[in-house]
């Protein structure tokens, strides 16, 4: 155990200036936020290519892939769980808890996977109760039959990822998911249109690319893991059969609220595709476009997000208070500067965005785009908030607060957000547009009051017992 030993004190020296903050949000920050949009990038593909077939098969993916996210993300929270847990034990130098945390973490979500598996196997049954469309409905389940196999391969390498991003080895992530993306992109490719030999089919190819692509992955992150020395002495699947309860639990409490936190946000995103789905299918297509390009802008926040979780963490866990402030400094304008530049980008040329999602030979397809059009814009004024929540969200991750922050975001994307998109949509009559400017408020609330939190917490303890 000596050797585990060595792996978990590696990283536990600091340097608290704001270079050297600065300096490793970046080398921990780019292959995070990259990895982050190459897993983007493989939902992206499967919608763009999925679009080319019609704007039925384009609603029903965006389904599809609204309730398969609501369910990993959900899920996603035990992995997140993962992180300031083994930050905060390396920051102390303790492997064997960083090891019981993660193996505890892949008994989770496994657990988790079994559990909802019904939701996805039986999800026409809940569109059609919810308002949407039949032949909508049915394209989407015979997806979610297909992909809801792809939820074990796919929790477990978040988990995997979360043990590796609190080791501080970001560029691993960004390797694994751009082989990912590639193999996704090929499948998606041969099994969507029947090219390469391969049998044309249709939605269910998608589904099947994106199963494929998620196990390679973990398999992946696996072998490097047990090809590494100093990664490799942590014995994570020595004895996995074993169970450590104490941290099983450690896990579910720290990972309910995260996972309740995630899914209100998540399911405020889903209840507006639901809602869109009310005014046509024309309006759900173009929402579906908006919503995919701010899912994108928004995986460069997430990422810095695990950056502040991991940063924070580790130098909580050496009852470092300079640091914990200086790495929260260093994230939160990275993340400001971010969020402005992409709310440029989408100001100015949303149509070109909006047209990399659409034949524009199909008959309908200039309609979409009009309405995708100020969509999109409003996709790019909402950044700066969202990305701002994400990352307060992850500050306090690091400090091991989720109970209280869960109880915010419920609060500011439900009776705040999806209030004022209901309002604003339906009630003054400004349909799409007004949908998402509850988002923006929503988010904006949920902003202000989780960086409130990080600061009071930090101000009342200046230094760990």
């Amino acid at each position: 155990m000596a050797t585990s030993s060595s792996a978990a004190s590696e990283i536990q020296s600091a340097d608290n200036s704001w270079s050297g903050h600065a300096r490793a949000t970046l080398v921990l920050g780019i292959p995070f936020v990259g990895a982050q949009l190459a897993q983007m990038a493989i939902n992206t593909t499967d919608v763009v290519m999925v679009g080319w077939l019609g704007t039925t098969e384009l609603a029903s993916v965006v389904l599809a892939s609204q309730v398969f996210f609501i369910v990993f993300i959900f899920g996603s929270g035990f992995s997140s769980a993962v992180v300031p847990l083994v930050a905060q034990a390396i920051g102390r130098g303790d492997a064997v808890r960083a090891r019981r945390s993660v193996r505890m973490g892949m008994w989770v979500v496994i657990a988790y996977g079994v559990l909802t598996a019904p939701i996805l196997w039986f999800s026409e049954a809940l569109l059609l109760s919810l308002g949407q469309e039949a032949d909508v409905s049915a394209l989407a389940q015979g997806y979610l039959r297909i992909l809801q196999w792809g939820m074990f391969p796919a929790l477990l390498l978040m988990v995997m990822r979360s043990f590796v991003g609190a080791l501080e080895r970001g560029s691993v992530l960004l390797y694994v998911t751009l082989c990912m993306f590639f193999l996704n992109m090929l499948m998606d490719y041969g099994l969507i249109f029947g090219n390469f030999g391969l049998p044309k089919l249709g939605m269910n190819g998608a589904a099947i690319a994106s199963f494929g692509a998620n196990l390679v992955g973990f398999a992946l992150m696996v072998a490097y893991v047990e090809s590494r020395p100093e990664t490799r002495a942590y014995e994570l699947f020595v004895r996995f059969w074993r169970p450590d309860w104490a941290a099983f639990r450690e896990i579910l409490a720290l990972g309910l609220p995260i996972s309740f936190t995630i899914l209100a946000e998540a399911g405020l995103f889903t209840a507006a595709s639901l809602l869109m789905g009310l005014l046509g299918k024309e309006e759900l297509a173009a929402h579906g476009i908006a919503l995919q390009l701010a899912s994108i802008a928004f995986m460069i926040p997430l990422g810095l997000a695990q950056v502040a979780t991991v940063r924070v963490g580790l130098a909580y866990g050496r009852a470092d208070h300079l640091g914990v402030r200086r790495a929260a400094g260093a994230v939160l304008l990275l993340a400001l500067c971010i969020a402005a530049l992409g709310g440029l980008l989408f100001a100015v040329a949303p149509a070109q965005f909006g047209g990399l999602f659409l034949d524009t030979r199909q008959p309908d397809a200039q309609a979409v785009l009009a309405l995708a059009v100020p969509l999109i814009i409003a996709a790019g004024a909402f950044q700066m908030f969202d990305g701002l929540q994400a990352v307060a969200a992850g500050l306090l991750r690091g400090l091991k607060d989720t109970t209280v922050p869960m109880v915010l975001a419920l609060i500011a994307y439900w009776p705040i957000g999806f209030f004022c998109a209901w309002l604003l949509g339906f009630v003054f009559k400004l349909g799409g547009l007004g949908i998402w400017i509850g988002f923006v408020l929503g988010l904006a609330a949920a902003a202000v009051m989780l960086c409130l939190r990080f600061f009071i917490l930090v101000r009342r303890q200046p230094q760990r017992p």
